[in-house]
């Protein structure tokens, strides 16, 4: 039998793998104090087997739907896999260390949060990718904070509050595209659509990052000794001009002409080896290694070693295993069809247009919670809250908007998710070897978490949340679909619908 002839579980059962999953989770992060997320979730795959077993499917069934969403998500491992190269060859060159010693010399510590929150965004915007923008610009603050003697955390929450704003709004970012693509709508007015609720948060972010610096520094002053033994030392160990930042122009330039992403991250990783070896004089058998093992150096200063030894696809084996269990128990999980069970019965409780928006923002969360995937916890409530949308005369823009508040921005807010894997590997959080206080960059993120907080307060004040325009309930009939009142007590619509996306 197919799956779709299948029985489908009860909500109970759909709910089983989740809950169990989430148990043993539980157990190995908070009673042994072991942050490897990877066994539960690998137990959590056996789970959901088993019980799709008892339902009737077939391993081979599942085995396959588990690897369509593995599949699907390669991409987000082509990415890491570049990023870890970038790191390590862009330390190499110079690259990274040029803009910690400028970052020091130039940004003042009270200053210091607000500004590179900023500083991410634009980068994060203009290259519409918040992995790379954290693993080089990001990298390059976490060394500067350093200096300043801010806490790793917050210097943490701050990039990612600008790198993954960058990636919600950047006509560049395949997130970005990913949304308006799976609910039917225009891109640009997806992006116009999610001002009213980006630039309030990003506003009150640069606020608290701005009195934050103030009170992190107390009115003491920066600690001079320590930040001149930090340049001191990059300039022992490295030939800086500004001949190490044209890596980085590069991948601008690609980006903004509008070069996909994995080959203008490569390009700018073969560049910053080009550097490497030409302007820092490493060999052509180095460059080699630190793209594959990541950048070794030993200067001395604590700080500057703790900082720079890093990068390369070895680093990022700990992020892609991860990523790829977790896309296997996602598409274990969807194959099962224990997320359509799921879903429906959050669509049954959708009686106002408010409701509905805070269940499709929430699925969103929820999917990167259980799946790991900020692709899939876009492209599932997408594709299966549309239709009730649609049915209730709402632009699917509001779906839009939703989807990608709870995909692309909870995503690094969520450890064992592809975002929030690369967040702590890429800055050197060292949450794997147990340092877990690191693990408040996640309600320091601001930006991330109170956007679709505003979202929601919008759709039960009703602001922001426009109906179907003539143009665009005219383009759902050019599509066949069908813009009929679709009563959420009704099973038998609630069916029609989800069958009909």
């Amino acid at each position: 039998m197919s799956s779709k002839t299948i029985k489908r579980p009860t909500l109970g059962l759909a709910l089983l793998p989740i809950v169990l999953t989430l148990g043993v989770l539980g157990i190995q992060l908070f009673y042994f104090k072991d942050f490897t997320p990877h066994i539960p979730l690998a137990f959590g795959i056996a789970i959901t087997a088993a019980l799709g077993k008892l339902q009737g499917h077939r391993w081979h069934d599942m085995e396959t739907g588990a690897l369509h969403v593995v599949n699907i998500g390669l991409q987000s491992i082509a990415i890491l896999m570049v990023v870890g190269m970038i790191i390590g060859t862009w330390i190499a060159s110079g690259t990274v260390p040029y803009m910690i010693h400028a970052g020091l010399q130039l940004l003042t510590p009270a200053w210091f949060l607000a500004a590179g929150m900023l500083l991410c965004a634009l980068v994060s915007v203009s290259l519409g990718t918040s992995w790379g923008t954290t693993g080089t610009v990001g990298l390059a603050l976490m060394g500067i904070g350093a200096g300043f003697d801010i806490p790793m955390y917050w210097t943490a929450g701050a990039v990612v509050s600008g790198a993954f704003f960058g990636d919600k709004v950047s006509p560049l970012s395949d997130t970005t595209n990913l949304a308006p693509a799976v609910t039917g709508t225009n891109l640009f007015d997806h992006i116009r659509n999610m001002m009213p609720t980006t630039v309030p948060a990003m506003l009150i972010a640069f606020v608290i990052y701005l009195v934050a610096g103030y009170s992190l520094i107390d009115g003491r002053p920066a600690d001079f000794a320590k930040i001149a033994a930090i340049t001191a030392g990059i300039e022992s160990q490295f030939t800086l001009s500004w001949v190490v930042l044209l890596p980085a122009v590069l991948v601008l330039a690609l980006a903004l002409n509008k070069m996909p992403a994995i080959p203008s991250l490569f390009a700018g990783a073969v560049a910053g080896g080009v550097v490497a070896i030409f302007v820092q004089g490493v060999g052509l058998h180095d460059m080699f290694t630190f793209m594959h093992s990541g950048f070794k150096i030993d200067s001395g200063i604590t700080e500057i070693d703790k900082l720079l030894n890093r990068g390369g696809i070895e680093s990022m084996t700990w992020v892609i295993t991860l990523v790829l269990i977790a896309l296997g128990f996602g598409g274990l999980l969807e194959h099962t069809r224990c997320l359509e069970v799921i879903v429906e019965a959050m669509l049954k409780r959708t009686r106002s247009f408010a409701s509905m928006q805070a269940a499709a923002t929430g699925t969103a969360i929820a999917t990167n919670l259980v799946a790991g995937d900020p692709y899939l916890s876009i492209a599932l409530p997408g594709r299966m809250f549309a239709p009730t949308y649609r049915g209730k005369g709402y632009s699917t823009l509001n779906l839009s908007r939703a989807v990608e508040e709870g995909g692309t921005l909870i995503s690094p807010l969520v450890p064992w998710n592809a975002g929030g894997a690369i967040v702590i590997t890429a800055l050197g959080l060292g949450v794997s070897e147990g340092n877990f206080e690191n693990l408040l960059y996640i309600p320091l993120s601001f930006a991330c978490w109170m956007s679709p907080v505003i979202g929601i307060v919008y759709a039960y004040l009703g602001w922001f949340s426009p109906k179907a325009s003539a143009a665009e309930r005219q383009r759902w009939q050019d599509l066949g679909e069908a813009v009929q009142t679709i009563e959420p007590s009704s099973d038998a619509k609630l069916k029609a619908s989800y069958a009909s996306s």
